[in-house]
C-alpha cells in the first residue's frame, strides 16, 4: 500500500479545507486550524503536504516559517494520519517529502515538538530521521482537552532536524546491546498486576558508562494513559526530571534504542554529551 501513496504540496482553499476536516477527525473539531491560517502560511514560506491513497486524503503535514532572532527555519507544527492508515510508514514518507520541499525553499533546519513518551514518534523522529533533542518543554501547550492530550501535562521534546547535515552515526543504538542499556538506565521499573511498567524513583547508583546514558520510556504509553492516568503521570514527571537535569548538564538525545524482547516493556533514548550546539541548544 505504501508504494501507492501519493504525496504532494497543497495550495488551494479546497485542498486545505480537506486538511482541516481530517485534522478535526483526528483531534476534534474545536482545535482544528482555520483554512485562512494555513493558506496564508503556504503563501509566505510555509508548507502543507497531503498524502493520498486512491485519491483520498489520508494524512497531512503543516509547517510555517520560524525565526529565533538569528536564523530562519521551518517550524513543523502538525502531522496527522487517519486512524485506519496508521503504522504503515506514512509519517516517515511525509517527513522525507517535507525535507525535500524545505530544501527547495532554502531551509537548512526543521524543528518540531512531540511527546517524548510516545515510542512510535521517538523511533521515527530520532532513530529514522536522525533528529536531535537538547530542549525539554514542560507543559508546552498547557492543559489540552483534545482527543489525544486530555488529562496529562503536555510536555514536549523540541527536535532539531539539520536537513543539510549527515544523519548522526548509529541513531538506532546498534552498537549497544540490551544488557548495556539496562545497566545504564537512569530509571528502573516494576510490573503491576495489569502487566504495565511502574516507574521507580530516579537513581544514579550502579551506572557503568559515563559517555552514554539511557532513559527508558514505555513501549505503549498510550495504553497506560488510557487505563491508568496516575501511572501515566508518574512516567511524565519522572522522565521530565531526568531530561531537564541532563539537558542542563549538556547532554542531548541523539539515538533511540528499540527493544525487541517482549519481556522488557520499555524502549530507550540514548543520550550523549552535546559536542556541537544546535541553533536551539542553549535555549530554555
Amino acid at each position: 500500500m505504501t508504494n501507492e501513496i501519493e504525496i504532494r504540496s497543497l495550495y488551494t482553499i479546497e485542498e486545505l479545507e480537506d486538511v482541516r476536516r481530517l485534522e478535526s477527525k483526528i483531534w476534534g473539531e474545536s482545535d482544528s486550524i482555520p483554512t485562512h491560517q494555513t493558506i496564508t502560511a503556504v503563501k509566505n514560506g510555509g508548507l502543507v503536504l497531503g498524502a493520498f491513497y486512491e485519491g483520498q486524503l489520508i494524512a497531512f503535514q503543516y509547517s510555517f516559517p520560524g525565526f529565533n532572532g538569528q536564523s530562519v527555519y521551518l517550524c513543523s507544527h502538525i502531522l496527522g494520519t487517519d486512524e485506519q492508515y496508521r503504522n504503515k510508514g506514512i509519517g516517515e514518507k511525509l517527513k522525507q517529502a517535507q525535507r525535500d520541499e524545505a530544501l527547495k525553499l532554502g531551509y537548512s533546519l526543521i524543528t518540531w515538538t512531540y511527546d517524548p513518551l510516545e515510542s512510535i514518534n521517538g523511533y521515527l523522529n530520532i532513530g529514522k530521521l536522525g533528529g536531535v533533542v537538547s530542549t525539554y518543554l514542560p507543559n508546552c501547550y498547557g492543559e489540552m482537552e483534545d482527543l489525544l492530550n486530555s488529562g496529562l501535562p503536555t510536555d514536549r521534546f523540541l527536535v532539531e532536524w539539520h536537513i543539510r547535515h549527515e544523519q548522526p552515526s548509529d541513531p538506532f543504538g546498534n552498537k549497544y546491546d540490551e544488557d548495556l542499556c539496562l545497566a545504564n538506565s537512569l530509571l528502573q521499573w516494576s510490573i503491576n498486576d495489569k502487566g504495565l511498567p511502574v516507574v521507580l524513583p530516579l537513581t544514579y547508583e550502579g551506572l557503568q558508562n559515563d559517555n552514554r546514558i539511557f532513559v527508558p520510556i514505555p513501549k505503549n504509553f498510550r495504553t497506560i494513559r488510557e487505563t491508568n492516568m496516575d501511572l501515566a503521570t508518574d512516567w511524565r514527571m519522572q522522565t521530565r526530571q531526568v531530561f531537564t537535569e541532563k539537558f542542563a548538564e549538556g547532554w542531548q538525545v541523539g539515538g533511540f534504542k528499540k527493544i525487541s524482547n517482549p519481556d522488557i516493556p520499555v524502549n530507550f533514548y540514548i543520550l550523549t554529551r552535546c559536542a556541537l550546539k544546535g541553533d536551539f541548544c542553549n535555549e530554555d
